[in-house]
């Protein structure tokens, strides 16, 4: 039997026990959710010199907040292309998306006639900045791109494709800016915060209870971000340009549900969804890449004039 004279002593332990527990609990949510705003820069670790005809880029996000470098290839022929692609990496990746890989994509593309522009995002490869928001800043970057594009010469027809956080990122900014004329989403999420709550231990390797509460709580106070502004699956609704959407029905990082929430949310009308068997997450290039290069190219050939320059 405890002595009622102890039981101040233990409850006073057991609230010391508890708030060591919690503070524990809050310090490692709190530094793992930071050390996601801060992925480990990849280098560019490439020589295009024998493989395109390409001129080392630079230009600022439309906040001006970063510089952004990159590289645009073209065709080198005689004739100019009036279309660009601009590639979107994914998170924690740069210009390169080794996982795809996006050079031999830029490849692909070259041949079918279209200049191709990669660029690191904010806090990525060669480009300044050192915090990485998912999405949110990374609007700032793409539409930084397109301001790029068009002031070089305002007669492109510009086009995304974006990869991942790339591809949500690529949502975004093709409902913002109206001088999109399409966008390719390759396994995107439909909604930031949503998507958070159901696979942050992907990210993290943290168990959901009690760290997902924890980051989700204190990283936007800690870092200023607000993922619910992040969300390719609320502005799908007032979509106006096409928008073709790939994914892997074996991608355990996005579920390809999420694909298929924004191809319904956009409509039929606008939104083409083609679901690659097997494919992992950014996957479908590598696992059938005969079938999303005739995708892909079918759906620039659709949504661009024939000015190009095949």
């Amino acid at each position: 039997m405890i002595r009622t004279s102890a039981l101040p002593w233990l409850l006073g332990s057991l609230v010391v026990v508890l708030f060591i527990v919690i503070s524990g609990f809050l310090y490692i949510g709190v530094q793992v959710g930071l050390a996601l705003t801060q992925p480990e820069r990849k280098p560019i670790e490439h020589d295009l010199v024998e493989l395109f005809n390409y001129e080392s880029v630079e230009f600022q996000s439309r906040d001006e907040q970063e510089m952004l470098r990159g590289w645009l290839l073209t065709s080198g022929k005689e004739e100019e292309c009036k279309q660009t692609v601009i590639f979107a990496h994914g998170y924690g990746m740069n210009r390169l998306q080794m996982d795809l890989p996006a050079l031999a994509l830029a490849r692909d593309l070259l041949q079918a006639g279209y200049n191709v522009l990669l660029f690191d995002f904010r806090n990525s490869g060669e480009s300044t900045g050192d915090q990485t928001s998912v999405g949110l800043y990374e609007v700032q970057d793409l539409l930084g791109a397109i301001d790029f594009v068009l002031q070089r010469d305002r007669d492109q027809e510009v086009v995304l494709h974006g990869f991942s956080m790339g591809a949500a990122t690529a949502i975004l900014a093709g409902a913002t800016d109206e001088r999109v004329i399409a966008v390719i989403a390759d396994s995107p999420f439909a909604d930031l915060t949503q998507y958070m709550r159901k696979n942050l231990p992907v990210w993290t390797d943290l168990p959901a209870f009690p760290f997902n509460w924890i980051i989700m709580k204190t990283i936007p106070v800690v870092t200023g971000l607000q993922p619910e502004k992040v969300s390719p699956v609320a502005v799908a609704g007032q979509y106006k340009v096409p928008l073709l959407l790939l994914h892997g029905d074996a991608d355990q990082v996005i579920p390809y549900e999420n694909a298929v929430e924004i191809a319904n949310a956009v409509g039929v009308e606008l939104a083409r969804l083609v679901i690659f068997p097997e494919a992992g997450h950014v996957g479908a290039y590598q696992q059938d890449r005969e079938t999303y290069v005739r995708e892909v190219v079918t759906f620039l050939d659709e949504v661009t004039s024939s000015s190009g320059c095949e």
